[in-house]
């Protein structure tokens, strides 16, 4: 009998000195995680508001002052550097309360949780409508330029829209959003009555509708270019891959490794897991940089109205480039530019 105790007892002093290990390794990864969440997250939020402030400031200097909103394509072009821009506007408040803790109250937690969230879902729909855009320009072209003061109202109207709707479904993180202190004081949004239905809405809005409405239109525009005659189809297919794949490679981590945790409790305590959500986190934030490159800068019209920008703040001499040269250059290209290529090439904006 003293035999057996002792065995039993020998064997829970192990057990209980297996989860003391195990604690202390918790304890120590997560307190690695700490670190290195307090130095990635603000380093990635700072340069994606560098990046992201001046490529879609620069996107609504041009098309306010220098293309007027012309057409629908305008419309939604504006819409979208708008929205990126108060969304990246956020970030360097997240990157002081990252290193640090909340310091600006409840009223700016919430504001700046709505200010995000409202932003995220505009831009994603706003990506939306650009497809779509893209789709009735390349396959309807002759439609669409009859009646542009027409699909420019509804562009104007739709743009409302979208930010009412954006408002309506970021509800509950404005209201639910709350300072609570932890380790140190944290902005968040916390609610489990609403958290499935937060995510759900996300994950449809965010991602899935964009995705799917790209492989929609987008295929639709690869079958008309094909068919196609008189202008460069490899570039424009070239652009509509490379604007898919952006789309896929900074949105689908994210979102994937959001949609894993939801299945189960389990991989909210998993430090691994934590490192996963965080990195992908930071991923998906580069839209916003990248937004410009993609949905501006590739349009030669957009180009020739940056150079006039770059002319007018005098940046020329320093430069070192004639002005009178570049405009030359500009005006032949602009002259031998044929009306096919403007109507169905992707981003001849």
């Amino acid at each position: 009998m003293l035999a057996t105790t002792d065995v039993m007892d020998n064997e829970d002093y192990e057990m209980d000195s297996w989860l003391f290990n195990i604690s202390i390794s918790d304890s120590e990864e997560h307190k690695h995680f700490i670190k290195f969440k307090e130095i990635f997250l603000p380093c990635m939020y700072l340069v994606v508001f560098i990046f992201g402030l001046v490529g879609n400031s620069l996107v609504l200097i041009i098309y306010v002052f220098y293309q007027k909103l012309r057409t629908l394509t305008d419309v939604f072009l504006v819409n979208l550097p708008m929205a990126d821009l108060v969304f990246v506007c956020t970030l360097p408040f997240w990157a002081y309360a990252g290193t640090y803790e909340w310091v600006f109250g409840t009223f700016m937690c919430k504001t700046l949780q709505g200010m995000y969230t409202v932003n995220f879902y505009v831009s994603m729909l706003t990506l939306t409508c650009i497809t779509v855009d893209r789709f009735i320009v390349v396959v309807q072209a002759t439609k669409v330029f009859n009646q542009q003061a027409k699909w420019k109202i509804w562009g104007q109207t739709t743009c409302l829209l979208i930010w009412v709707v954006s408002l309506l479904v970021s509800l509950p993180q404005i209201i639910y959003g709350n300072v609570e202190h932890l380790d140190k004081l944290i902005c968040q949004y916390h609610n489990e009555a609403f958290s499935t239905v937060v995510l759900a809405t996300q994950m449809t809005l965010g991602f899935f509708l964009p995705l799917l409405t790209m492989i929609v239109c987008y295929s639709g525009i690869i079958k008309t270019l094909l068919q196609a005659r008189g202008f460069r189809k490899h570039k424009s297919l070239k652009i509509i891959f490379i604007v898919v794949a952006v789309f896929l490679l900074t949105q689908t981590p994210f979102n994937l490794a959001m949609l894993i945790r939801s299945t189960s409790w389990e991989y909210y305590t998993m430090i691994s897991f934590q490192y996963a959500i965080l990195v992908t986190e930071a991923i998906a934030y580069f839209r916003a940089c990248l937004n410009p490159v993609l949905y501006a800068f590739v349009g030669l019209k957009f180009r020739k109205n940056l150079w006039k920008l770059v002319k007018d703040i005098g940046c020329l001499p320093y430069l070192g480039i004639s002005s009178q040269g570049k405009s030359s250059e500009d005006s032949s290209k602009t002259c031998s530019a044929s009306h096919n290529v403007e109507t169905t090439s992707m981003f001849q904006l």
